[in-house]
């Protein structure tokens, strides 16, 4: 059942948004709209004037030659008519303006928002729904909302007007309008309310869809979709879901058509029975031409004028419910980085706060909503200025244990401390500037290389001479400065002039972005070499002693070549640590470690 205040329920909220988009744009276009209702009541009443002018004048005047009153009501109506054309042009404009920057504003919010979600809140399929509405609906809604409002405001001044006029004829003309006008809008506003419940529940399927048109045309994954014929399945399921999607939306439409058709008939029935109570009132001399002709125009207005208002508050349900989208996503509760104040009764804190180095404590983790552990009772310490290799199978928790660090996530169970102190304890920005960091599925962003590599570093994001530096420290220089721009070279396809670049030259923008920070003195490298051929890869193990010096280096690599240039190696194997030592010590043992490096070394042999 549709609460009586559902219309409205947002409203407050949404004009809080247009009010502070521009106060000035929103206080003219209300006043220009009470203008233009006004406008249309004063030219229907001058024409009024007119026929009456135009009956008494009959048989008075020379033929073919108007009287001076006739002249001066045609001319005032003629001022008016041209006033009104100006008045809805500048609302309109008004209006557009606003819109426009209204779309800006919400956008700007649900961006502002966005950002602030940790990675488990993007990780999560919830979360990803109630963005991808805010998204796709919500954005538009205020302004829709808005123009509904206006539409009411014109609607109520016209009929209000209208009403004066209508009740010194018959008080029961105007009641029967309105009562004529309540069945299509009950009907309007259920099928809307039907067409909003329809679309949420789709959210996650319209996901998959959104995600086969993304497979279907992104250049990244055009190589294997053309090289294993994937298109036509690709197409066909892409087909197959949105033709349902087609075929569900159609179907409510054409329930909502036929039913708001054969309500609105109740509508055209009043208006024409308030037709014949006008016109028998002219026949029998109660009123003038003049005044049946003003009548006539007012039960017209005065349908059109409740049928909007009607249909706007309708229209106002819908907005609400998808506003409702909008202010859901806005709410959600920030997964806020917890300082140790925060933590309730404190944790056991066995290690000395003067020690220097990074340390997991007890560490356990388990991702949201999983049920397998993805690390148990983790202990792993790296004194300052040293390193230490991370070895494992894939899903045995390396990255996880990183992402810990760097406090994309925090422990289930445990602590991860640095320098003697629990990273929940650092000031975020503080933390962040000690960290130099590659990701094994680096972004590949459609800047230009110098922006590509000052992503490393927010405060130094322009400057290209602390690029270059970070350039000669990734390898990368020799390849950049061969470049059409050089760091000003366009990179990626998606803009004009844009240059691809291979695999291993992506990672090694992306390891440049690493070394950014230049007061960095804890690197973190996911595969590092994964994408480099033979000679980039040899040039970077011949750098790691240098690049590594003074710093503390966290390196995940599938490569023994790097990973026995660490100090310390650590074995993960379904989320625990099985050993850990130096390279030598480890082929030593003769155990996991001993196996897969055997492995790999059979390859080369």
């Amino acid at each position: 059942m549709v609460k009586i205040t559902a219309p409205f329920e947002h409203t407050p909220r949404a004009f809080n948004l247009v009010w502070r988009t521009s106060r000035a744009a929103a206080i003219g276009v209300i006043a220009l709209t009470v203008l233009s209702a006004l406008s249309s009541v004063q030219i229907a009443y001058v024409g009024k004037l007119i026929v009456d002018s135009v009956v008494l004048a009959r048989g008075t005047v020379q033929t073919g030659v108007l009287s001076p009153t006739i002249i001066q009501w045609i001319t005032l109506e003629f001022a008016l008519v041209v006033a009104a054309a100006l008045i809805e042009r500048c609302a309109g404009l008004l209006y557009q303006a606003l819109g426009a920057r209204l779309t800006l504003q919400v956008s700007n919010l649900i961006l502002t928002k966005a950002l602030t979600l940790s990675l488990a809140q993007f990780e999560t399929p919830l979360v990803n729904d109630k963005l991808r509405r805010a998204r796709s609906e919500a954005s538009a809604r205020p302004l829709s909302l808005m123009l509904r409002h206006l539409q009411v405001l014109r609607s109520c001044v016209t009929v209000a007007a209208y009403v004066v006029l209508l009740v010194r004829l018959d008080s029961w003309i105007f009641l029967g309008l309105v009562i004529a006008c309540i069945p299509a809008f009950v009907a309007e506003a259920k099928f809307s309310e039907a067409t909003f419940h329809l679309r949420n529940l789709r959210s996650p399927d319209r996901r998959r869809l959104n995600y086969l048109e993304y497979v279907a045309t992104d250049d990244r994954h055009c190589k294997e979709v053309k090289l294993f014929r994937l298109g036509p399945i690709l197409l066909e399921r892409y087909a197959s879901a949105a033709e349902k999607f087609h075929n569900e939306e159609f179907s409510l439409l054409r329930r909502r058509s036929i039913w708001t058709y054969l309500l609105s008939l109740f509508s055209t029935v009043g208006c024409y029975v308030c037709y014949g109570g006008v016109a028998i009132h002219a026949a029998r001399g109660a009123i003038s031409i003049g005044d049946m002709t003003l009548y006539f125009a007012a039960i017209r207005q005065g349908q059109q004028g409740v049928q909007t208002i009607l249909s706007a508050i309708g229209g106002m349900y819908e907005d609400n419910l998808y506003m409702s989208n909008l202010f859901d996503f806005l709410s959600i509760t920030t997964d806020v980085p917890q300082r140790l104040g925060s933590l309730g009764a404190p944790r056991p804190q066995s290690v000395s706060a003067s020690e220097k180095g990074i340390r997991f404590h007890h560490v356990s983790f388990r991702y949201p909503d999983a049920s397998d552990w993805a690390l148990q009772d983790v202990n792993i310490f790296v004194p300052e200025s040293q390193s230490l290799a991370l070895v494992g199978e894939n899903g045995a928790g390396k990255t996880t244990l990183l992402k810990l660090l760097i406090r994309l996530y925090e422990p289930t169970v445990g602590q991860v401390m640095l320098d003697g102190r629990d990273v929940r304890a650092w000031e975020p920005g503080a933390l962040s500037r000690r960290l130099g960091v590659i990701f094994q599925d680096f972004n590949r962003y459609q800047f230009n290389v110098r922006e590509n590599v000052g992503a490393g570093s927010a405060e130094h994001f322009g400057d290209p001479v602390r690029a270059t530096r970070a350039l000669q420290s990734a390898g990368a220089w020799d390849f950049v400065r061969t470049l059409p721009r050089g760091v000003d070279t366009q990179l990626g396809r998606w803009f004009s002039e844009g240059l691809e670049l291979s695999g291993g030259e992506w990672q090694r923008i992306a390891l440049a972005r690493a070394f950014m920070q230049e007061d960095a003195d804890i690197l973190i490298l996911d595969e590092p070499t994964a994408a480099l051929d033979a000679a980039a890869e040899h040039a970077l193990f011949e750098r790691f002693e240098k690049l590594t010096q003074g710093r503390t280096a966290i390196v995940i690599s599938h490569r023994f070549p790097t990973v026995r240039m660490a100090d310390r190696v650590v074995v993960l194997e379904k989320g625990r640590v099985v050993e850990e030592g130096t390279h030598a010590e480890l082929l030593a043992l003769g155990s996991r470690y001993a196996q897969l490096f055997a492995l790999q070394a059979q390859g080369y042999q």
